[in-house]
């Protein structure tokens, strides 16, 4: 899967199929996205390469883990989100794809904090949370 930021300074390339795939309805999420929900993947670190400057902003999100969010620093698209750095996963925001139809969803994350205008029609299963 191939994608980039808005200005096209950041682009990556993931291989294979996400680990997991979906919405995210935390606070932290619809803040940084303007809507009701992210939609996000999260793949191996080793499995993506990326080109370009990224820029970082990290605080404590309501898991309670540190989050950090990656961003171009020229258009300010969100790319990427990390735990610390020692953490092997990326979170890779699938409006980034240069193909959005291969974002295939599989779960709702944080529901007890989705606005009740924001609601998906697809049947996916919803966490109030973060799965176990």
């Amino acid at each position: 899967m191939k994608g980039g930021c808005l200005c096209g300074a950041i682009r990556y390339e993931a291989q294979g199929a996400p680990i997991y795939s979906g919405f995210c309805h935390c606070l932290d999420c619809q803040r940084a996205t303007g809507t009701g929900h992210s939609c996000y993947m999260i793949f191996s670190r080793g499995d993506v390469a990326y080109t370009g400057e990224l820029r970082a902003y990290a605080k404590s999100a309501e898991s309670g883990n540190v989050s950090i969010r990656h961003f171009c620093p020229t258009c300010g698209s969100q790319i990427f989100a990390s735990g610390l750095p020692d953490d092997d996963r990326w979170t890779v925001f699938a409006g980034t794809l240069d193909d959005p139809s291969l974002f295939e969803p599989t779960n709702a994350v944080f529901a007890r904090s989705r606005p009740h205008w924001d609601r998906s029609a697809l049947g996916v299963d919803e966490y109030e949370t973060l799965p176990a």
